[in-house]
């Protein structure tokens, strides 16, 4: 059974930085994509970031280029999420998912998703 497990959130003022990580396991790690997606109060999850298994490929949404970075350590069955200048409009819960090799952006691409860890930037 697959299961990720979601940390780093927090409060932090606009133009900080926060790196969230994501700690799978019940599967071989590094033969899957993982991804990032978040929810903003009333709005739809939407895609955040994707990294390949082996970690050479990333994708990243519009929102998040060129201030996020995605990244994950095989070893230890981790993905994690870099976030820098952060604006009040990255306030959302930030959820880790993963499925196959596809690097998918749409939410239905992924099977498994963890519980989501809250990150609140404050003006």
């Amino acid at each position: 059974q697959v299961q990720l497990e979601e940390s780093g959130g927090g409060l932090v003022q606009a133009g900080g930085s926060l790196r969230l990580s994501c700690v799978a396991s019940g599967r071989t790690f590094s033969s899957y994509v993982m991804a990032w997606f978040r929810q903003a109060p009333g709005k739809e999850r939407e895609f955040v970031a994707a990294i390949s298994g082996s970690g050479g490929t990333k994708r990243y949404a519009d929102s998040a280029k060129g201030r996020f970075t995605i990244s994950r350590d095989n070893a230890e069955n981790t993905v994690y999420l870099q976030m820098n200048s952060l604006k009040p409009e990255d306030t959302a819960v930030y959820y880790c998912a993963t499925n196959g090799d596809m690097l998918g952006t749409t939410l239905y691409e992924y099977a498994y998703w963890g519980q989501g860890t809250q990150v609140t930037v404050s003006s």
